[in-house]
């Protein structure tokens, strides 16, 4: 039997879902036919592929290496579907970013204008995700660019130093306390209510960190998993929160307060799977969004 790119794709749904029923499902086929291709699959390579003895089907540990070598031809297939029918001069093009939630309150939106301003023809593929996830997505080549923090970085990722982000303590605008010039001890934050992100969020877990380290311990009276949902209860409450100061630039309803000491800074990355196949759409975002770091004044990494 010759071997065709099915066979692959159906050993790996099965192998994904642990069933073949679910496979089926997935691949929308029957189930006798999935189990068919999988044994045409076994007799050809000389091996069997899948234990199928127990409550769930797994891999051999023929199948595992089998498996392995199936998805990277299946990525490296893809990128060179995409290398195809990438354009040099940019008037069509493809590009997935994927970014953690921070980015999408003060980065995207100006980057997206600017991508379309210059390149109409690009769509581009948004998806907001956490940071392992990111790193994730595009080692299995579901991403092209990921933008997050600096490391430590799952083997396989490049990254590239941004900008340096800086946080700090954020009220309504016109609330008691946001015209003072002296910092705000951090220990004074103990009396306070605050609103943060919640814990799924890698700057909550930045947050946290900084209160530990000056032994504080503030009420959190609300949390949240959206950075509108975060400014617009922080605009109509007396409650405080922690964002970072690009955010607060950008929004008139926002007021700093200065913290003593300041929270740690932040290094912002462009990651990318390394020798991923970098299409004319990636190499143009990658030069806009350099650009646009540098133009809007943000700190070079350090």
């Amino acid at each position: 039997m010759a071997l065709e790119l099915r066979h692959l794709r159906y050993l790996l749904a099965v192998a994904d879902h642990a069933n073949f029923t679910r496979a089926a499902e997935e691949l929308h086929i029957s189930q006798p036919t999935l189990s068919q291709q999988i044994k045409q699959l076994e007799r050809t390579v000389g091996a069997q592929l899948l234990d199928r003895t127990g409550r769930t089907v797994r891999l051999t540990d023929a199948g595992e290496t089998y498996a392995q070598h199936a998805r990277r031809a299946l990525r490296d297939l893809a990128a060179a579907e995409r290398a195809v029918v990438d354009l040099a001069d940019l008037s069509r093009g493809h590009l997935r970013l994927a970014l953690t939630p921070t980015f999408t309150a003060y980065l995207i939106g100006p980057l997206t204008a600017e991508l379309h301003a210059r390149h109409p023809g690009i769509t581009l593929e948004v998806r907001e995700t956490t940071q392992d996830r990111v790193e994730a997505g595009l080692l299995a080549d579901d991403f092209d660019l990921g933008i997050a923090f600096h490391g430590p970085h799952a083997p396989g990722i490049a990254a590239t130093g941004l900008f340096t982000e800086t946080l700090g303590l954020v009220t309504g605008a016109h609330r008691p306390g946001t015209d003072r010039q002296d910092p705000l001890p951090v220990q004074d934050l103990a009396e306070r209510h605050l609103a943060l992100l919640s814990g799924d969020f890698a700057t909550r877990g930045h947050i946290d960190a900084y209160f530990a380290a000056h032994g504080v311990r503030p009420h959190i009276a609300v949390e949240a998993n959206s950075i509108q949902a975060l400014t617009e209860i922080v605009r109509r409450t007396p409650l405080a929160t922690v964002l970072p100061d690009a955010i607060t630039d950008d929004h008139p309803h926002l007021s700093p307060v200065p913290l003593d000491p300041p929270l740690p800074t932040r290094t912002v990355t462009l990651l990318r799977r390394e020798g991923a196949y970098q299409s004319a759409a990636t190499r143009a975002f990658t030069r806009l969004l350099q650009h646009l770091v540098h133009t809007r004044g943000y700190v070079p990494p350090a």
